[in-house]
Formats: structure tokens, C-alpha cells, sequence
């Protein structure tokens, strides 16, 4: 069996690995001319990171990623005004737990694959054609091909859930925030494994420090508008930034200085991907979608790497199981996977208020109730319940 696989971040190279190890022969596509590197940091626990470990992985993960201590929420003269530690999240999941940056923990697990997996860099398609025998695919750049499968797990903006599925508005539901991040050099001050945070209503950022002397800022702001020239121009991107931010205190002069200096700066509105049961939810005949492609929870859930490592893992079993009947296996895919992510979901749209707080009153209670977690039974009480995974990993 042939399964072309459009996108080479988390679930698409997880996708390959267990194909590659049950006999079936993936592909990748990936659009960008090279494997995509840095990103926000993640929290990476739960499944994904059992599954990880059944992938020999965690060894190389944990090497990468950050022992965080602690969050500080700041006012706007650097003083402390809230936070807790993070020892809970680690007594919550048994130790199984990290912080890393997205594109390290990607390039770990195409590590798994790099020379074993056929992959091509710089391409994405344009046009994709399917019947009972095959699905033709045309590459923008490489002519056409045919191959049994194809997945798409290529992100909120999913290129093969537009060709197949429809356009993106039909399926993307923006929770009103939109998120940057960069990278500097040689930021000052420092302050080690501690998330700094400093909010204002409506919006907020965070510091990190992290290895060879460079230091991530993640800005979230509010905005009911999801387009915008900011869409789609850095120049736009950074002037907004310095709009919501210009007027602020704690460090936001010298960060939007160095903001000025980069040209590599990510930047996207805060959405989920919530297809409908009733049409097929992820699957049309031989294509099927996989990860944020079908389900992106959002940053705001804070486990989407996890999430999409578990849905491409189920996938990959489920074709083994199916000795090939791919219309059994997207079944039993959707069918163990869709009511876990829909939860994940759910709970992240509540959690806008944490990122943006609407009034003054909202950001006091939030501050107040981090200073809450440093009782240790309050927070394992409340991030106890939040960290708890309600699927059962299949042994395939």
C-alpha cells in the first residue's frame, strides 16, 4: 500500500514512522524547501508522550526540552504578582512530561524517519482525483502520481482539506486571539525555566529563556476581527503588534525593539478545525485528514502536539488492523479518536480568558487563583483533572 502524506510537522512524520514499521510504503510532501524549526514552546505530555516512548524517542525529547520551575505573572514594573510552580504537572502525569519547542520535538521524530521515508521539500498539490482503485495526485511542481492513500496532515490550513473537503471557512471556527513568536539573541535579563508573563486586559506576553543564550516571546492579544493586512505582511504584523503593545509597561520597549530586528516572526489567528460527523467528519473515499488538518484544538488547549502524535498513531494501527481495508480503518480512526479530541476542544474555548483576560476583574481572579496553586493539593486537585487522559491506547 502507497499513502502519500501532505505535511511534515508532528503527525505527518509520526503518520510515516508506523506505517514504515507495519509494511506500508508513505510518502511526505511538505511545502516549505526545508523542515520547519523553532516555534512557541509546548507543554508535551499524556499519550502522546507514551507514544513517543513506544517510538524509542524520549530519550532525544527530553534532552531538548526545558525542566520549567515555575510561571510568574509580572505588573508592569517587573514585580512579581502571581504564578506557581510547575512541580504539579510532573506529580500529575508520573513524570511524564516536558516543555519544548514545537519544531525541536518535529525534528526529533523526522530524526525517526530521515533516509528511511521518501520525502520531498518545497512541493504541495493542486489538484487530487480519486476512484474505487487509486487517487491521483498533481504535484504544483513535480507532474502526477498515483497512490492508494493520501492524508492530509498538513495543519489548520490544510491544502488537501481544501481540495477535498472545501474551503477553510466551512470548518474553521476562530475563538477570537491571534499569537506571535520570535526569537532573540542575547536578551537580558534572564530568568531560568521561568515563564514570565505580563498581562494587560485583552492581551498578554510571555518570556522564556532558553539555551545558547536565546530567549522566545509569545504575544496573545485579543482581536474580533480573524482577517487583516497582518495576515498576510510582516510589515503589518509587526506595526499591529506595536499598536497593541506601544503603550505598555514591564519590558515591552525593549521587546518590540528587538521584534524590529527580526524578519523571522510567527504569526496566526487562534482557531479549531470542527468537522461535521454527519458529512463524513474526516474521510472522503481513499483521503482521510489527520492532526490540526481535522481537528486542530488550538494552542489554547496546550496539548495539540500530543493530540496529533495520538490521532496519526490510532491511524497508522488501524490500517494494520485492517489488513488494508482503509474504509474499516478511517471508521475505527474517527470512531476511537473523535470523542477524545472533541473534549480537548471544548475545553480549550474556555480558555481564551487566560491568554486575554476580558476585563480587569477576570484578570484578578485568574492571578488570583495561580497564586492559589502554590497549595500543593489545590493545584494537583485542579490540573490533576485536567491532565487526566480519558482514552485507552491501543496496543497494535
Amino acid at each position: 500500500m502507497r499513502v502519500l502524506i501532505s505535511g511534515a510537522g508532528i503527525a505527518g512524520p509520526t503518520l510515516a514512522f508506523w506505517l514504515k514499521q507495519y509494511g506500508i510504503e508513505p510518502t511526505i510532501i511538505e511545502v516549505a524547501p526545508k523542515l520547519r524549526t523553532g516555534g512557541y514552546i509546548i507543554d508535551f505530555w499524556g499519550t502522546g508522550y507514551k507514544i513517543a516512548g513506544r517510538m524509542g524517542l524520549l530519550s532525544q525529547i527530553n534532552d531538548v526540552g526545558y525542566r520549567v520551575r515555575e510561571v510568574h505573572v509580572v505588573d508592569r514594573s517587573g514585580k512579581r504578582i502571581s504564578g506557581f510552580p510547575v512541580d504539579v504537572f510532573w506529580r500529575a502525569t508520573g513524570g511524564l512530561f516536558t516543555s519544548l519547542r514545537r519544531g525541536d520535538l518535529a525534528a526529533v521524530i523526522f530524526g525517526a524517519i530521515d533516509g528511511r521515508v521518501e520525502t520531498i521539500f518545497g512541493e504541495t498539490l493542486s489538484a487530487i482525483e480519486q476512484d474505487q482503485q487509486a487517487v491521483r495526485v498533481k504535484f504544483e511542481r513535480s507532474g502526477e502520481r498515483e497512490f492508494d492513500l493520501v492524508v492530509g496532515a498538513d495543519g489548520l490550513h490544510s491544502r488537501v482539506r481544501q481540495l477535498v473537503f472545501g474551503e477553510e471557512s466551512r470548518f474553521e471556527h476562530y475563538l477570537g486571539i491571534k499569537v506571535a513568536a520570535f526569537e532573540v539573541q542575547g536578551y537580558r535579563p534572564r530568568d531560568e525555566l521561568v515563564y514570565v508573563m505580563y498581562t494587560e486586559v485583552g492581551q498578554q506576553v510571555t518570556r522564556f529563556t532558553m539555551r545558547d543564550d536565546r530567549t522566545l516571546f509569545l504575544f496573545t492579544f485579543a482581536d474580533p476581527s480573524p482577517e487583516g493586512p497582518e495576515m498576510h505582511s510582516l510589515a503589518a504584523q509587526k506595526a499591529l503588534l506595536h499598536r497593541r503593545y506601544g503603550q505598555s509597561g514591564w519590558e515591552l520597549p525593549q521587546i518590540l525593539d528587538a521584534l524590529d530586528a527580526t524578519d523571522e516572526l510567527y504569526f496566526d489567528r487562534v482557531s479549531q478545525i470542527r468537522m461535521d460527523p454527519q458529512q463524513g467528519l474526516w474521510t472522503r473515499g481513499r483521503v482521510t485528514l489527520v492532526g490540526d488538518a481535522a481537528s486542530c484544538a488550538s494552542l489554547l488547549a496546550g496539548e495539540g502536539s500530543g493530540l496529533a502524535i495520538t490521532a496519526a498513531y490510532i491511524l497508522a494501527g488501524e490500517l494494520k488492523r485492517s489488513g488494508g481495508d482503509y474504509t474499516t480503518a478511517f471508521a475505527r480512526y474517527q470512531q476511537a479518536f473523535a470523542p477524545f479530541v472533541s473534549g480537548k476542544q471544548e475545553g480549550a474555548a474556555k480558555m481564551g480568558g487566560n491568554f486575554a483576560p476580558k476585563s480587569k476583574s477576570a484578570l484578578w481572579l485568574r492571578n488570583l487563583v495561580m497564586n492559589f496553586m502554590n497549595l500543593p493539593w489545590v493545584a494537583d486537585f485542579a490540573f490533576g483533572r485536567q491532565l487526566t487522559e480519558n482514552i485507552e491506547l491501543p496496543n497494535y
